[in-house]
């Protein structure tokens, strides 16, 4: 009789210093795969996950990134690499033919889809071209062209984690802000709900996709979410999936306004950092995600959720003592072995 267990896999995780790949981590972890555990930081708090196997690596914008990454996955053996923060993955898409050729697994959208995701102009095009209610954008050369009165955030183009993210209400402050802003573009300000919708994607194209309130967000993550359902919403983030070739785990965000419509934000190609609510909801999002990563059906049946399910989220400590105590060996800690 066939067994229910997933076949072990050793996955390499990016990004475990922050939300998305802790808890890819431990999810991975939970469900019996053995873990890379990659950052840049040598204190990332995933790398003190039980059972990880910690690597530290170069920035994703070194000239080394693609000959390190590749030789760690040769190095440890790894079946898979999943990214847990944007910037790693650029380059791990062009770096897909040589992980094809060492027989690492990476599931993304084409080079093309990433591209009108992580730059928020290009997105705003795509979802423009397509009919999807998305904010106004402006870029820092046609502020004039804003109407007076609009509420604004000012972003950078291909930031990520709400940082330098900043809301203001007048043309002239965005200006400025302009001027500090690394990359920057100018959007309208929305009001209303803010939602998150966990996506999955299938390589025939069809979506999975569980809704869930960001009623309480801190610093751009959720403090406290809930799950709900809503047909327009659903309907409008897998019209999002469409638009821009989505395949693979990502996460769609957007506002339900206080005038009742629907707008979308942004759309990240990596699982959220509040996906376990998701998992507790009854949704399977971490395991269907591996058996599309591995080329096996995904079972959609088991990515249906409950909905008014709640999840709070605090900071806590998770360690503290002598960095030199952590064990990390000279590889990981990036040193010549």
């Amino acid at each position: 009789m066939p067994s229910d267990r997933p076949v072990p896999r050793r996955i390499l995780v990016t990004g475990v210093g922050a939300n998305p790949g802790f808890g890819l981590t431990r999810s991975l972890t939970r469900l019996g795969h053995q873990v890379v555990a990659a950052d840049a930081n040598p204190l990332a708090p995933g790398f003190l996950l039980p059972g990880v196997v910690p690597q530290v690596i170069p920035l994703a914008t070194d000239a080394d990134y693609p000959s390190a990454m590749a030789k760690v996955c040769r190095d440890l053996a790894v079946d898979a690499i999943v990214a847990g923060i944007e910037n790693d993955i650029p380059p791990l898409v062009a770096m897909l033919p040589q992980l094809d050729a060492d027989g690492v697994r990476l599931w993304l959208p084409d080079a093309e889809s990433v591209r009108s995701c992580i730059d928020k102009a290009a997105f705003h095009q795509v979802l423009t071209e397509h009919s999807i209610a998305t904010p106004r954008t402006w870029r820092p050369e046609a502020l004039s062209q804003v109407p007076e009165g609009t509420g604004l955030v000012v972003k950078p183009r291909r930031g990520h984690g709400a940082q330098n993210v900043h809301f203001v209400d007048r043309r002239e402050h965005a200006r400025v802000l302009c001027e500090l802003v690394p990359e920057p573009v100018v959007q309208e300000r929305a009001f209303g709900r803010e939602f998150t919708a966990d996506c999955l994607v299938d390589r025939a194209g069809r979506a999975s996709v569980i809704l869930r309130r960001r009623d309480l967000v801190k610093a751009g993550l959720a403090a406290v979410s809930t799950t709900f359902d809503d047909a327009t919403v659903r309907d409008l983030v897998v019209k999002t999936l469409v638009a821009v070739r989505a395949r693979g785990v990502c996460c769609v965000q957007g506002f339900i306004c206080d005038d009742g419509s629907v707008t979308i934000t942004e759309l990240n190609v990596r699982i959220a950092g509040g996906f376990p609510l998701a998992e507790a909801a009854g949704a399977d999002l971490v395991g269907q995600m591996v058996n599309g990563l591995f080329g096996l059906p995904v079972d959609h049946t088991r990515l249906t959720y409950r909905t008014g399910v709640f999840l709070t989220n605090y900071v806590e400590t998770l360690a503290v003592g002598d960095a030199a105590e952590l064990g990390l060996t000279a590889a990981a800690k990036g040193e010549p072995s």
